[in-house]
């Protein structure tokens, strides 16, 4: 990847746009509103004018409603060879790109999931999305380049790429992102018919709380519901069952006697499979970011499919990547790809990479893993 257009310059788009530049990419910067597009181009995420010639990538970096007739606009004026998208619903966006008679071929869902409160270019920023997981939702149909090119894009931004298939990503967005957000709404809207003087003793205990959406972001998030409505109320349903099994224990123990001297077995019970859940999730609630690492450097040759093929490879093993890191010497024809894992998942990592003809090397280091991309 060598060139790129980045359309839609709010905080995500600039951030990329930032990020490529870091890297060497030559990046055009398109959006509808001029005023952004001009801060963007100051700040430095790129050049505010069309590209004279089709560039490797578009990333279409617009709110869910707008990336198929995006998407279709850009394909018939053959702007990128390929197109990535950021949004977080996939499977209502595929549909879509097909009515509008898109090239699927051509195009890789993408999503890269970053906590950051903000928007619009000013709120940019070019380590946005170091160390955070990118999920990439190939189709069936999906070129192996294209896809190689939207790994490029997530190494280059120093993320980790997660690949997965649209329902299983929605899925996950309406648990992990969207169920949350509800249930905290909920919750929210309780503090309308709470006392000034309650008010007063919650406002340090609400400000650690993970906050709202903004005016500025509502929009984005509402769009974001509607699109995921299925899977979301797949998940409410799941979550009602176990707030009424929660109710009915709390109220058995309202009726008790009032003892606190032995917790009711069913809280601990409830209390625990939130603590497991949460160590599920690798990174801040799951495996410690200080850690030891080991590295595993793969020689890849520097052509098409070569890093889509490593990665489904590493995916296929069932291993987390906790980082990775692509160099390449110039003129050369190889570069290497330096995987990072935990020292548990090494050896297995290296012993299917080696089955699968890969030429890997494993070595062991002390110290949190940063994910990054040094040279082309």
């Amino acid at each position: 990847m060598r060139t790129a257009v980045i359309i839609g310059t709010g905080m995500i788009g600039t951030s990329i746009g930032l990020a490529l530049r870091k890297q060497g990419v030559d990046s055009y910067l398109m959006d509808t509103s001029p005023v952004a597009l001009r801060i963007a181009e100051a700040v430095g995420a790129g050049t505010a004018e069309e590209p004279p010639e089709t560039v490797d990538l578009a990333v279409v970096a617009v709110p869910p409603a707008h990336v198929a007739p995006v998407v279709a606009s850009h394909q018939s004026r053959g702007t990128a060879r390929f197109y990535v998208d950021v949004a977080g619903v996939k499977v209502s966006t595929r549909r879509e790109l097909d009515v509008l008679g898109c090239d699927l071929a051509t195009v890789v869902g993408g999503h890269p999931l970053v906590g950051r409160p903000g928007s619009g270019p000013l709120a940019g920023r070019g380590d946005l999305f170091d160390g955070r997981p990118w999920a990439l939702v190939p189709s069936v149909g999906t070129d192996a380049a294209a896809l190689n090119c939207a790994l490029e894009l997530v190494a280059a931004c120093g993320a980790i790429p997660v690949v997965l298939d649209a329902e299983a990503h929605d899925r996950a967005i309406a648990l992990g992102t969207l169920v949350p957000q509800i249930v905290l709404t909920l919750v929210a809207a309780r503090l309308t018919e709470a006392d000034s003087g309650a008010l007063r003793l919650l406002g340090s205990v609400w400000s650690e709380i993970p906050q709202l959406v903004g005016v500025d972001s509502a929009t984005s998030w509402t769009q974001a519901l509607a699109a995921n409505a299925a899977p979301v109320v797949g998940e409410l349903e799941k979550l009602s069952r176990d707030l009424a099994s929660l109710l009915e224990t709390l109220r058995g123990v309202a009726d008790g006697d009032g003892s606190l001297a032995e917790p009711d077995g069913r809280l601990l019970e409830f209390i625990q499979r939130g603590i497991d859940g949460s160590n599920r999730v690798p990174g801040r609630y799951g495996i410690p970011t200080e850690t030891a690492l080991a590295d595993i450097d793969v020689s890849v040759d520097d052509r098409p499919a070569e890093l889509a093929r490593l990665f489904g490879d590493v995916a296929g093993a069932g291993v987390v990547m906790r980082g990775i890191n692509i160099s390449q010497w110039p003129d050369s024809p190889d570069r290497t790809v330096t995987i990072s894992v935990t020292p548990r998942d090494a050896e297995d990592l290296l012993h299917e990479l080696r089955h699968r003809k890969w030429p890997a090397n494993s070595r062991r280091r002390e110290g949190r893993c940063r994910p990054a991309v040094n040279g082309r």
